[in-house]
């Protein structure tokens, strides 16, 4: 695989085609589970292994699997892996699979990942498939870091539980509840959307 191929899936996935600021979906997790940084950070990694490893398996059997039931065959192969990462939560990190409690198995509904596994690994190779969930994941854990990020140290004044702001910080209540996070979402949308833009713009002057 050349070089540029692999750096053009990691560019679509986590900048160009990004599932949340560009395809705005996957957002119910990215509400629910952003509250915490470390949360966050858990849910986007249990995505990235699912992800990749769906269209990896997606991809493998693409040839040998009847058009009539791709879909049906997807949402098994996505749920093997979904329960893969919540035995293993279950096992390793019981706090944490109780602090994220049904968010975790409703990775199996995650748009972004029956997407990718419909649009891209049904038609490329195993490889690629692979690189492009991780590429995918990565993209939909930046913004979900980001976001937490914003909320933890506003309503918790700390990063990965970690105090930041000393005492004269007063905690905004309102950023550990839904509408602050639909407010630092929307914000994360606007400034990603800006930029892009006037990227754009610049494009065209530059072809102009």
């Amino acid at each position: 695989m050349a070089k540029d191929s692999v750096k053009d899936i990691f560019k679509m996935g986590i900048w160009d085609d990004n599932p949340i600021f560009r395809q705005i979906i996957g957002i119910c997790s990215t509400l629910a589970a952003t509250n915490l940084m470390k949360n966050s950070l858990i849910m986007g990694l249990g995505l990235i292994f699912t992800t990749a490893f769906s269209e990896l398996t997606v991809s493998i059997i693409r040839k040998f699997t009847p058009k009539h039931i791709r879909m049906m065959v997807q949402v098994l192969i996505i749920s093997v892996y979904v329960i893969i990462v919540d035995i293993f939560l279950q096992a390793y990190y019981p706090e944490m699979s109780k602090a994220l409690g049904p968010y975790v198995g409703l990775i199996i509904t995650n748009c972004i990942i029956m997407g990718r596994c419909e649009a891209y690994a049904q038609n490329n190779p195993p490889l690629h498939s692979f690189l492009d969930g991780i590429a995918s994941g990565a993209g939909y854990t930046i913004i979900l870091l980001t976001i937490a990020f914003i909320r933890e140290l506003l309503g918790f004044g700390t990063v990965f539980g970690v105090k930041v702001l000393g005492d004269w910080w007063t905690n905004w209540t309102i950023m550990v509840m839904a509408p602050g996070a639909f407010f630092v979402l929307a914000v994360v949308v606007w400034v990603a959307r800006s930029i892009t833009m006037k990227e754009e713009k610049k494009e065209e002057v530059a072809t102009s």
